[in-house]
C-alpha cells in the first residue's frame, strides 16, 4: 500500500440519510444535509478550527455522464475566476484517493435557502424585499457580462440567500461567453435551461445569444417574486411561445428584425393567436408601479431594446440602493479556452484531478508514478502553458 504524505489531512466518513457517505477532513464537523438533485448531495459542515460554516457539495460517480462531467469542470473554473460578493464563491475541492477516482468534493459558502423556497414559503414579502434581491441579482449579474459570462440559466432555485436577505447566484454550469459583432457562434447551441425563464430568442433561434437573455430571467423572476408565482409556465416550446404572446401580445414586425424572414421560426410564431397583451397593472395590481415599469422593459420581446443590466440599476426602482462605486466589474474578461476540449472519462478525472491539485499540489508528489501514464503530466504542462492552472490556498 502506498503511504500517505503527512501534509494530507486524514479524512473522515460521515453517513448522510443512510444513502451517502462523505469522505472530508476530520476538523469538519456534520451539520446537516442541506439539499440534493441530479447535481449531487450538499450538506453543511462547520471548520472545528476556526469555527467556519462552508456547504460541500458531492457529486458521486461524477464522470458516468460527460456532459455533466464538463459542467462541472466548467462551473469550477469559472468559479475560481470570479470574486464578487454576489456570486458564490469556491473555497476548496478535497483530493481524490488516487488519479483514478469518481466522486468529486466541492466547497463553497454556506446559504441558508434559495429564492424559488422563500417565494413558495409562507415569508410576507414585502416590496422592499424585492427591491433588494434584483438590486443584488443585477449588481452580480453586471460583474458577469462585464467578464463576458453569460449565465443563461438563471431562475429562483440558482439564487442562493439567507436570512439578512444576502444573495449570491449560483450554477454556472451552463454559463457561456458571448458573441462580439461578427464572430463565429462559440458552440452556444446547446441550451437546456428552464423553459419559463428563456427569452423568446432563445425558444425561437436556438443560437441567439447576447446579454438580453440574461435580462429576460431577471424579468421573470421579479414577476415571481411580486406574483409569487411564475410568469410564463409554457409545457413545451410553443405553449412557452404562446404564454409570452398572450402578456406581451403578437410582437410588431419592428420588433422582430432579429428573426430571419422565411425561416421556421418565423412559421412557429405564426401559429401563436394575434393577442393584443394584458398590461402589467391589471396582472399585479398592487405592485409599486415602479416595479413594474422595469418589468416592462425587460420583458421585451425584441431583445435590441431590452433594457441592459447597467440601465437596469440606474433604474427610479433602485434608488437609495444604487451606488455606482460599490458596483464592481470584473478585472478582465473570463478566458474561455479552458472550455475547448472533446471530454472522455479519462480526460475529465483528469482535468478535475487537476483543479484539486492546484489547491493541494503535495497530491501530485503523491500520485507521481501514474501522472505519466494517464496523461496528466502532459495536461498540466499545456494548462500552465496556456495560463489555465492557477494555485492558490484551500481554505
Amino acid at each position: 500500500m502506498r503511504p500517505e504524505l503527512e501534509t494530507i489531512e486524514p479524512t473522515e466518513a460521515h453517513d448522510v440519510d443512510g444513502k451517502y457517505t462523505y469522505h472530508v477532513p476530520t476538523r469538519l464537523e456534520f451539520i446537516r444535509k442541506v439539499g440534493s438533485g441530479a447535481y449531487g448531495t450538499v450538506c453543511s459542515f462547520k471548520d472545528k478550527e476556526t469555527g467556519e460554516l462552508y456547504a460541500v457539495k458531492k457529486i458521486q460517480n461524477a464522470f458516468d455522464d460527460l456532459v455533466d462531467a464538463k459542467r462541472i469542470l466548467r462551473e469550477v473554473k469559472l468559479l475560481r475566476q470570479l470574486k464578487h460578493d454576489n456570486i458564490i464563491a469556491i473555497f476548496d475541492m478535497y483530493p481524490p484517493p488516487s488519479a483514478d477516482f469518481e466522486d468529486i468534493y466541492i466547497v463553497t459558502d454556506l446559504m441558508e435557502t434559495d429564492l424559488h423556497r422563500v417565494i413558495y414559503s409562507k415569508q410576507q414579502l414585502t416590496d422592499e424585499h424585492f427591491q433588494y434581491f434584483i438590486y443584488q441579482l443585477l449588481r452580480g449579474l453586471k460583474y458577469l457580462h462585464s467578464a463576458n459570462v453569460l449565465h443563461r440559466d438563471l431562475k429562483p432555485s440558482n439564487i442562493l440567500v439567507n436570512k439578512n436577505c444576502d444573495l449570491k447566484i449560483c450554477d454556472f454550469g451552463l454559463a457561456r461567453g458571448f458573441r462580439k459583432e461578427g464572430e463565429e457562434d462559440n458552440n452556444l447551441t446547446d441550451y437546456v435551461v428552464t423553459r419559463w425563464y428563456r427569452a423568446p430568442e432563445v425558444v425561437l433561434l436556438a443560437s441567439e445569444y447576447t446579454k438580453a437573455i440574461d435580462m429576460w430571467s431577471v424579468g421573470c423572476i421579479l414577476c415571481e417574486l411580486i406574483g409569487r408565482k411564475a410568469l410564463f409556465t409554457g409545457k413545451d416550446h410553443l405553449d412557452q411561445i404562446k404564454k409570452i404572446v398572450d402578456i406581451l401580445g403578437y410582437p410588431v414586425e419592428e420588433d422582430l428584425h432579429w428573426l430571419p424572414k422565411d425561416g421556421p421560426a418565423r412559421r412557429f410564431l405564426q401559429k401563436c393567436p394575434q393577442a393584443t397583451g394584458r398590461p402589467w397593472h391589471e396582472l399585479y395590481p398592487r405592485a409599486n408601479q415602479t416595479s413594474l415599469g422595469l418589468v416592462n422593459l425587460m420583458l421585451r420581446f425584441d431583445p435590441y431594446s431590452r433594457i441592459d443590466v447597467q440601465e437596469a440599476l440606474e433604474h427610479p426602482y433602485f434608488e437609495g440602493l444604487h451606488t455606482p462605486e460599490d458596483e464592481p466589474v470584473a478585472d478582465h474578461p473570463v478566458e474561455w479556452a479552458f472550455d475547448d476540449f472533446v471530454p472522455n472519462k479519462r480526460l475529465m478525472q483528469n482535468y478535475i484531478y487537476l483543479e484539486c491539485a492546484s489547491f493541494r499540489e503535495v497530491i501530485m508528489e503523491r500520485d507521481a508514478a501514474d501522472l505519466g501514464d494517464r496523461g496528466i503530466k502532459e495536461l498540466l504542462d499545456d494548462q500552465r502553458a496556456k495560463g489555465l492552472y492557477w494555485t492558490q490556498p484551500p481554505r
